[in-house]
């Protein structure tokens, strides 16, 4: 089941963990293994991480262990050749024979001495009625030192296929600590099985009141995961509303929050009676937390970052849509998946006094991507009145040269360099447009075909970024990441804060990315340093999560700016995202007189204060421009629209 995932896991939590991540399958007999080995392969596999099957021989209290030394080589014998037959190799699952007066006693010793990370159980049942650990008694599940899973499987998945018959999961929530794990555990096992996911919000609170609460908890994954297709909230009984639910689908996954004193740690009145109305196979999870866990009717206020649901949406992101240049070295597939959707890509330079850089930067992807390899239809330099050789070097090389204030000239013109990107728009012909920067000093032809690999090869992608290593220059030496200084102290905080579903990017403010035309022209371009912002967070607003991708760049040398530029910088970013704060809540937190910047200026014995008008103004979509409609065949809006276009550009 798991080889039917198609994911490219490189999971934001595997660059800081110390081993792969370890789940552990303990195993009473070969059917128990038959049912769930592939349920503990879509884990390991969601993770990319290791599965250890673990058997644990037991002797009676009192005994010697040594005398289950021949039994533990049977089990091994035995378990080995299991795997063998299913087609596993050594390397993919690690198995444990141990001996123990005791399961649960071999089980927790493994966990710890294997540093597992999730624990997967076999709940005794009709379909299982032996399993390692039977009916889930052990109080060290009150607070166990792993996550843990336990299933108990239904008559209708039992056998080699079981799992490939679920078509619908039932995720019953409450927002309790154990919410984001168990879904988690639904995500995956619907993309294994090509399963949709029902969200169950059951309370007895008001209809609106509980709905508003879920939405708040949920809002990013029914926003970005696909597999959430329906949503229900039931008012009432809890336990009533679950199992009426459960009938109309093959699997239940809900969270165990058992209240204290229950001596197994495991159950609790809700859990019990849903095991008991339900005859489907049910799957319920509990998180390993640091603190003690709370009462089933206490819920805390902010819970950490990992037990939220958008912990799920960011991570899940992160893995599927972070990718890197090398994919795409391969030019020929490149081209082929361009002439096979029959698209046409522009790649637009955006310059100002580049003398310095932008002849090598036009001629070595003028080299690679139009002339020994057609995956550029056109590359256009769109200058912004530099006052050095920047414009005819480029007309010496051939491309076409475009002053960005000359573009459109009935609307005016504005400074900046996210004004020159949206004017471009205008002159630029292809279905995909592509910008980088013209001061790379390492330019190569991968910061292109980098960010045009993921439009070409996924056509659900509308907007990829870049992102890469930056070095520093400190005086002759180069330090290495010392670059984007904007990026971590304002950027990223900002976006964490505010934006959170966009906190798996690593460098939002980079000057290199490509988008559909069919996206970038129904979004409003910010005509400054905040244009990076402000595109990411409209591109996440209108076409969700799922549609931006990152690519790796490796390294990038450019200028490096001086820390008064840099100040000026974050002051336009965090403008932008006040904008769009004010945009969402419809409140107004931006005065005029907060759009000036009081510089700190130093000359030899003294020092000032210099205000500088720093404005972030907002162009609207170029779609909705008359004369950019005409250029694209587009049926023209009305007049009265096109004249509030007018109007509001002019003011």
């Amino acid at each position: 089941m798991a080889n039917k995932t198609r994911k490219r896991q490189r999971n934001v939590n595997q660059a800081t963990r110390p081993h792969p991540y370890r789940v552990l399958l303990p195993l009473a007999n070969l059917v128990e293994a038959e049912a769930l080995l592939p349920l503990a392969e879509v884990f390991v596999h969601e993770r990319q991480g290791q599965l250890i099957v673990l058997q644990i021989v037991t002797v009676p209290e009192g005994r010697s262990l040594s005398e289950a030394a021949a039994e533990a080589s049977r089990s091994r014998q035995t378990l080995d050749r299991f795997l063998t037959d299913r087609g596993q190799a050594a390397a993919q699952i690690k198995t444990l024979v141990r001996v123990a007066w005791e399961v649960w006693e071999g089980i927790w010793e493994t966990v710890e001495q294997e540093g597992v990370d999730l624990l997967l159980l076999g709940w005794r049942s009709d379909a299982l009625p032996e399993t390692a650990v039977g009916d889930l008694t052990d109080p060290r599940l009150a607070a166990p030192p792993c996550d843990v899973v336990a299933v108990r499987l239904a008559a209708d998945l039992a056998g080699p296929e079981g799992w490939q018959k679920v078509r619908r999961i039932l995720l019953p929530v409450r927002g309790g600590p154990h919410s984001a794990m168990s879904l988690r555990i639904a995500q995956a096992l619907a993309g294994a099985t090509d399963a949709t996911i029902t969200l169950l919000h059951a309370t007895g609170q008001h209809p609106r009141d509980a709905e508003e609460r879920l939405f708040t908890a949920f809002a990013s994954a029914l926003r970005s995961l696909e597999r959430l297709t329906r949503t229900v909230t039931a008012v009432g009984d809890v336990t009533q509303a679950i199992v009426e639910e459960a009938g109309s689908h093959q699997v239940v996954v809900m969270g165990a929050s058992a209240p204290p004193g229950i001596p197994s740690g495991w159950g609790g009145p809700v859990l019990d009676a849903v095991a008991g109305g339900v005859h489907t196979t049910l799957i319920v999870a509990k998180a390993h937390l640091s603190p003690p866990i709370l009462p089933a009717e206490v819920e805390p206020e902010v819970p950490a970052w990992h037990d939220r649901p958008i912990a799920v949406v960011v991570d899940k992101w992160f893995a599927e849509n972070t990718f890197r240049s090398d994919e795409f070295a391969e030019l020929e597939r490149l081209v082929a998946l361009k002439e096979e959707q029959d698209l046409t890509i522009s790649l637009g330079l955006p310059a100002l006094n580049e003398e310095e850089t932008v002849g090598n930067v036009i001629q070595t992807i003028k080299m690679a991507l139009m002339e020994q390899m057609a995956l550029l239809d056109e590359m256009v330099l769109i200058d912004s009145r530099s006052v050095d050789r920047t414009r005819k070097i480029a007309a010496d090389l051939g491309i076409p040269v475009y002053i960005h204030q000359e573009i459109l000239p009935q609307y005016g013109a504005y400074h900046g360099k996210g004004e020159a990107l949206w004017k471009s728009l205008y002159v630029l012909n292809g279905d995909i447009v592509a910008w980088i920067d013209t001061d790379i000093k390492n330019i190569h032809p991968r910061f292109v075909y980098g960010i045009l690999g993921p439009l070409l090869r996924d056509r659900r992608i509308q907007y990829v970024k870049g992102f890469y290593r930056r070095p520093l220059k400190q005086g002759d030496k180069l330090v290495a990441d010392g670059g984007g200084r904007v990026t971590e102290l304002t950027a990223r905080p900002l976006i964490n804060l505010f934006f959170p579903e966009l906190s798996g990017l690593i460098q939002p403010l980079a000057g290199e990315y490509a988008g559909r035309r069919q996206a970038l022209e129904q979004l409003p371009f910010f005509t400054g340093y905040g244009v990076e912002t402000g595109l990411l967070v409209d591109v996440l607003a209108k076409f969700g999560l799922q549609a931006i991708a990152q690519v790796d760049l490796l390294e990038r040398i450019h200028h490096n700016q001086s820390l008064p530029s840099l100040s000026q910088m974050s002051f336009a970013i965090i403008q932008v995202v006040v904008r769009r704060l004010e945009d969402r809540y419809k409140i107004r937190l931006l005065e005029e007189m907060n759009k000036t910047m009081n510089l700190i200026r130093y000359e030899p014995k003294r020092f000032y204060l210099e205000a500088v008008e720093i404005r972030e103004r907002e162009r609207p979509p170029m779609v909705k421009l008359p004369e950019y409609r005409r250029k694209r065949g587009l049926a023209l809006e009305s007049a009265q629209e096109s004249a509030a276009v007018v109007e509001i550009i002019g003011s």
